[in-house]
């Protein structure tokens, strides 16, 4: 265990018993265990669960369904695709409960996790059931206020682990998780035939009968209906089902008619594994999965029923086995150096996963998710090939600027103009760029690339230098070509997204304001401004406030070296047109020092 998911057993097994523990205090925020065996450097905090419907769903049934809701970005920020600007789904009942927690008034749970850390403990939130969202949203608050921000200090990442959780993240969530390299926090335990992980993969209107029989399973002499939780059974597994088989779609790049047209009238379920899976066979073995398209074909096709005689006692034993995760773990922690673990590492799938008694559709859909994997690494492979081209032609365009300035003229103005053959050929090296770039960006956008390729170093610093460096030639030639009065401005209408990614990378990264990082753009709001005072469409009242920003930034911009002195040259678009402004606004204006008199 500890050298496959680097967590010792002792923490597991304890961590399941608080969660366990937990649900007997509902009234707590949480429960806190300091002494786990032989490991003294962690601390778990477990949640306690709830069986209430309005903590599993809030909000109109019909708008949603799946109670979901975008997350909070102000106290989650970095739960979003970067480039994309989407913001990661959750389960909004779940997440209102554990934002409870955190802003309690008695303090407890903040408390308990500022002690933690300044004893310089490695914190394991835990939860069992209903219990384990509000683990996984304390994680990624831990890691956000934590490790990320750096304003507090840790020396240990947290660990998150579950047992029996339902899915409450989407898929942006997952892909944000795992471009911030925190997708190893999360560990999830999930014994074969419990329905509860599966369980939000169909609607309220499905899962809210269900929800209700579960408690009663904690009596091991309660006799249900086998019947009737047969068919509440098979209908959230229609669901899932449907889910998956979407999904699996998706992996191969084939079309789905019917579901295609389904899909258009019945809305399938947003939500989506997020970490490392562990699932728990009948016989005793452990098969480890962090792949997470492959973790969703696992939870549907690991819970199949092999004759319509085994419906009613799979039923049974699906709800049975919700509350067995304790005696289940014991026995299989127990011989742990014995146990074929298995990994998804490789497109080869394990003979682990003979024990989860899979059909050769699911092994399929399991290949196609370890194939979109690897076909992800690969194209990222051939982007790295990229960046010597993209260098090389970075360096031409480095060089036409410093023989613009050498010339008295900035290169911005020396391309809108296009008198020489240097010109050209810059142009020539924009377009090789443009096309690079966009080819990188459409990756990006169709999900071709790992999850961490946004948050690669290099590819941000090379981004930032292609922006500052062919962006502005960018919106010299649409200017030159009057673009403007035919599409707008090019704020508005002509940005390309090759510069718009990579400036949200940047502004991700370093943690800047969002569109701070407008050194590479500014040009386009300077010709916006010259129109408008130049041909007297605006009165100076009108634009002041946009000079003032633009000579804020600007002045910002150029003391931290994100601008180059060839903006402010004599010949230049902006020198020029900053004369035209009113001579009591220039007396004051925090650039003038840099404006050639």
């Amino acid at each position: 265990m500890e050298r496959d998911l680097g967590i010792k057993a002792e923490v597991v097994k304890k961590a399941l018993s608080v969660s366990i523990e937990a649900h007997k205090s509902p009234e707590k925020p949480c429960l806190v265990e300091r002494k786990i065996p032989n490991s003294p450097s962690h601390v778990i905090v477990a949640f306690p669960g709830s069986w209430s419907l309005n903590d599993w769903f809030s909000g109109d049934s019909k708008a949603k369904p799946f109670g979901e809701t975008k997350i909070d970005t102000k106290k989650f920020g970095s739960l979003k695709s970067i480039g994309k600007e989407v913001d990661a789904m959750v389960n909004e009942a779940f997440m209102a409960r554990f934002l409870r927690i955190l802003d309690d008034g008695s303090g407890t749970f903040c408390a308990e996790v500022t002690k933690a850390a300044e004893k310089d403990k490695q914190i394991v939130f835990a939860g069992h059931s209903s219990g384990s969202p509000i683990a996984i949203y304390a994680t990624v608050w831990f890691l956000e206020e934590y490790i990320r921000s750096n304003k507090k200090q840790t020396s240990h990442p947290p660990l998150c682990l579950t047992f029996a959780s339902p899915l409450t993240t989407d898929h942006t969530f997952c892909h944000a998780v795992q471009r911030e390299g925190w997708s190893d926090c999360f560990v999830h335990f999930v014994m074969k035939l419990d329905i509860i992980p599966r369980i939000l993969l169909a609607p309220r209107s499905s899962t809210t009968e269900l929800l209700q029989k579960i408690p009663r399973f904690l009596d091991p002499h309660h006799k249900a209906d086998e019947a009737k939780l047969a068919s509440i059974f098979v209908n959230v597994m229609k669901n899932a089902s449907c889910v998956a088989s979407y999904a699996a779609c998706a992996l191969t790049g084939s079309k789905h008619t019917l579901f295609d047209t389904m899909s258009r009238f019945i809305k399938l379920s947003p939500y989506r594994p997020c970490g490392k899976y562990v699932f728990c066979t009948e016989t005793g073995k452990l098969v480890v999965m962090k792949n997470p398209d492959a973790v969703l074909q696992l939870l549907f096709y690991s819970l199949q029923i092999e004759s319509e005689t085994e419906l009613q006692k799979i039923a049974v034993a699906s709800l049975k086995t919700h509350w067995t995760y304790k005696d289940a773990l014991d026995k299989s922690l127990q011989n742990l150096p014995e146990l074929p673990l298995s990994s998804d590492d490789t497109i080869d799938i394990g003979a682990s996963l003979n024990d989860l008694n899979l059909c050769p559709t699911a092994r399929q859909c399991l290949r196609a998710a370890g194939v979109s994997e690897k076909q992800k690494v690969d194209n990222q492979k051939k982007s790295v090939h990229k960046k010597d081209a993209i260098n090389k032609a970075l360096k031409a365009l480095d060089d036409y600027r410093t023989t613009s300035e050498n010339d008295g003229v900035g290169y911005y103005d020396a391309f809108k103009m296009q008198k020489k053959e240097e010109d050209f050929k810059a142009n020539v090296k924009r377009l090789e760029l443009a096309a690079m770039w966009n080819e990188i960006i459409e990756m990006i956008k169709q999900e071709q690339l790992p999850d961490k390729f946004e948050a690669e170093k290099e590819w941000i610093e090379l981004g930032t230098r292609f922006r500052r460096l062919v962006e502005p030639i960018d919106i010299a030639n649409y200017y030159r070509h009057s673009k403007n009065e035919d599409a707008g401005p090019y704020m508005i209408k002509g940005r390309p997204r090759r510069y718009h990614y990579p400036q949200r990378w940047r502004e991700h990264a370093e943690q800047l304001e969002r569109d701070s990082s407008g050194e590479s753009c500014f040009w386009a709001e300077v010709e916006e401004l010259n129109i408008a005072s130049t041909n007297k469409k605006a009165p100076w009242k009108e634009i002041e406030n946009r000079v003032l920003t633009l000579e804020k930034n600007l002045r910002k911009w150029y003391d931290k070296k994100e601008v180059e002195k060839d903006v402010f040259l004599e010949k230049s678009t902006l020198v020029k047109w900053w004369h035209t402004l009113p001579d009591n606004h220039k007396a004051n204006s925090c650039i003038k020092e840099l404006i050639p008199s």
